[in-house]
């Protein structure tokens, strides 16, 4: 067979590809149709349970089995995607009403997850069984083959309530994500049947009755006013609160803030980090107002206890919550499900009457379907009654005929040719039948028991019964209002038997606002030994101890508790710390190693000189690299917010030497730069420009080979007059004074 090549443009190929898998994602996996309110694989584990028969009044099945047949039958994906979609439906603090029952660990509210599906067992709640899944066999909707076309499966189950309302939905597809919140069964209802009696409804209208998202975990909706915005574009912020309630201590006792609900958004893993937040504030010294925190939570509920000191603001400290912890967050709204194929954000009214539409097909085609039941039915009655009026004479026919052909000819046709009759009036009775070919059969069928008198009286009431049915029916299909009617009548008895009462309470509140105390200002000492242990010191410790803390400690600085440490390392950085941020310690504590308190990096980096921020206002920094650049920078440029910057920029190979703090007046100020060769060179101060933080700099000095600049002195600002050099006093004003980017000379013992 000859090979067939065929061009293609690979851009074209490429994105004609993406588009299809997008699609095949958008549709096939992440978001909810509208009509159900499911994803795919939702809608595949619910039907097989259906089909397993795992009925509310029978026992669990396990779930591997479950998970099992849909992986097999429906939904050729990974077994974990479809059992994490079991444990979700399973998870009444998740949806707004469970689909599924469990039996055993499904996983909890504080993120623990479910157990293997080996161990887990499961079986469909009464609510699913009869409002997401009754009437299947009633051709309610269409169904598709599956994957490898061996078996069939519904492209939609026939879901009786709004589900993506009522239980949410949440899923990342390509280049979108859908998320929506759950709400109560009961106002979802109300909002339905208001729909179907106003048409042209507004979503503000229908809002009456939908206060707003109902979680399961309730707490409070803050910000009621945006609502309407919100559920009208279809995306928007939801704020939340959890629920915080005082209780004052009884004798003995202290007194203590509850949070009893949580927002939505904190379910699983957020509870542990709302602890660990709330020890950061005390850590921060944000609060020093609780005592004591602890997770009381059971399967009656959330519990989390703060134990108080005594006289606390309670205000202040909900708000300090509110501001500082998840205690207070938003959910970001999102309203997008495939609506007739394609993806589409929708509105609450719209989502509404999507569903109704959807809703009004599938009662449309169960009642054709049980329509034509009864039709069939009603023929066969009217059959067997008309025989029972006659029934010596059919009696005869099957006495005189020779096989069932005879008989169902002559029923159905009035053929008598081959059957043998008692008189000719009979025969000629017997030529003028015309049963139906279901009548003839229903005929042959007749037990003769049903020939006694009060089976045919119960013969002729259930074709009166059928008649009325067919009536009733007739009157649905044919009548929009009296199908409403039974629409109605369906939601009325399922809001009886399901709706819960609302967990949510929805309002307008002021936002929280947080002040900070004041902070007190005092003298501190930062100190650092040569091992990179740093901490701060209180004035009153670091003067009884002067002497020992300037011999064991390699950097001692003066500060205030309300200022910025900053630090330059030998890599052009510059890092800052809150003061407030560095650990106090006593003076035999250890101290905190400089690398936890910021992006420091003791391997790659070597701190030359820390400087309080304050000092940056009304002074400039003389910048001094290994290979000589040098430039002096205004220091209000390092008054910045963030932790890390760029101090200056460094050629490849090179390092900064040091970073001195200088006066702003340098006329007659010289600086000498000493070479690891021995060659010093001195020149006035003022030589070297004023550069931006970000620029190289100039050269200062020219160096012979691969001679790098060991240390730079600054006799008059550093009041140095001489120097210790090779165990002679060099004096600094014998060395000549030259000028910048000289070679300088060699000083010999």
């Amino acid at each position: 067979m000859s090979e067939q090549i065929m061009k293609a443009e690979y851009s074209e190929v490429m994105q004609k590809s993406y588009i299809d898998y997008a699609m095949s994602v958008i549709c096939a996996r992440a978001l909810p149709d509208v009509r159900d309110g499911l994803k795919p694989v939702q809608r595949r584990v619910l039907y097989a349970m259906d089909e397993l028969g795992l009925n509310y009044d029978k026992p669990h099945r396990k779930s591997a089995r479950i998970v099992g047949d849909t992986m097999g039958k429906y939904h050729p994906h990974g077994d974990s995607s479809i059992y994490d979609a079991l444990v979700v439906l399973e998870q009444d603090f998740k949806k707004g009403m469970a689909l599924v029952d469990g039996h055993g660990n499904f996983g909890s509210i504080e993120g623990d997850g479910a157990a293997a599906m080996r161990y887990t067992e499961a079986k469909l709640k009464k609510f699913t069984q009869e409002v997401y899944l009754s009437d299947l066999d009633k051709n309610v909707v269409d169904f598709v083959p599956n994957f490898d076309e061996t078996e069939k499966e519904p492209e939609v189950l026939p879901v009786r309530i709004p589900n993506i309302l009522v239980n949410g939905a949440e899923g990342i597809a390509v280049g979108m994500t859908t998320n929506i919140p759950p709400h109560n069964l009961g106002e979802v209802i109300d909002a339905v049947k208001y729909y179907m009696d106003h048409p042209r409804a507004t979503t503000e209208e229908l809002m009456q009755f939908i206060q707003g998202p109902d979680f399961p975990t309730g707490g409070l909706v803050i910000n009621k006013k945006e609502l309407v915005d919100i559920y009208t574009s279809g995306t928007g912020k939801i704020k939340l609160r959890g629920k915080v309630e005082f209780e004052k201590g009884s004798k003995g006792t202290r007194d203590k803030l509850v949070i009893s609900e949580i927002p939505y958004t904190m379910i699983g893993a957020n509870i542990g980090k709302f602890l660990s937040d709330v020890v950061g504030l005390l850590e921060n010294k944000l609060t020093t107002d609780i005592v004591d925190i602890s997770n009381e939570s059971s399967k009656e509920g959330i519990r989390i206890v703060l134990e108080l000191k005594k006289n606390t603001d309670v205000e202040r400290l909900k708000n300090l919550l509110y501001k500082k912890t998840k205690l207070e967050d938003t959910f970001g709204v999102n309203m997008l499900a495939v609506v007739d194929g394609r993806p589409e954000t929708l509105s609450l009214r719209r989502i509404i009457e999507e569903h109704t539409k959807f809703h009004y097909e599938i009662n449309t085609r169960k009642y054709t379907t049980l329509l034509q039941k009864l039709y069939d039915q009603k023929e066969i009655k009217e059959g067997l009654i008309q025989a029972c009026d006659m029934i010596d004479l059919i009696i005869e026919i099957l006495r005189g005929s020779k096989n069932l052909r005879d008989v169902k000819q002559c029923l159905t046709h009035g053929i008598t040719d081959k059957i043998s009759f008692k008189s000719q009036t009979s025969k000629k009775q017997a030529s003028e039948l015309h049963f139906t070919e279901k009548q003839a059969s229903a005929i042959l069928d007749l037990k003769l028991y049903r020939l006694i008198g009060l089976e045919i009286l119960a013969l002729k009431k259930e074709y009166e019964e059928i008649c009325k049915k067919i009536e009733e029916y007739e009157d649905l299909l044919n009548n929009p209002r009296s199908m409403t009617r039974r629409i109605k009548k369906d939601l009325d008895k399922i809001k009886k038997s399901y709706a819960l009462e609302r967990k949510t309470v929805v309002d307008d509140v002021k936002e929280a606002v947080f002040v900070k105390a004041p902070i007190k200002e005092q003298q501190l000492y930062f100190v650092m030994d040569r091992f990179g242990y740093a901490k701060t010191l209180d004035a009153n410790t670091y003067h009884r101890n002067q002497e020992a803390v300037q011999k064991d400690y390699r950097y001692v600085i003066s500060c205030l508790n309300t200022d910025k440490l900053c630090f330059f390392t030998d890599m052009g950085i510059m890092h800052q710390l809150k003061v407030l941020d560095i650990p106090a310690g006593r003076l035999r504590d250890k101290g905190t190693p400089l690398d936890n308190l910021c992006k420091y990096d003791s391997s790659q980096e070597t701190v030359l000189t820390f400087l309080p921020a304050q000092k940056f206002n009304n002074t400039r920094l003389l910048f001094v690299t290994t290979q000589s650049m040098t430039k002096i920078v205004d220091g209000s440029e390092f008054l910045v917010t963030k932790k890390t910057v760029s101090a200056t920029k460094l050629s490849e190979q090179d390092r900064l030497l040091c970073v001195k703090p200088i006066d702003q007046e340098v006329e007659d100020q010289t600086i000498v730069f000493e070479t690891e060769q021995g060659i010093f060179l001195k020149f006035l101060l003022s030589e070297i420009p004023t550069k931006k933080k970000a620029a190289i700099g100039v050269r200062g000095m020219k160096l012979q080979g691969d001679d790098q600049i060991k240390r730079i002195y600054l006799p008059e600002e550093e009041a140095i007059p001489s120097i210790d050099y090779k165990g002679k006093t060099l004096e600094f004003h014998r060395l000549k004074l030259a000028s910048r980017d000289g070679k300088g000379s060699k000083v010999r013992r």
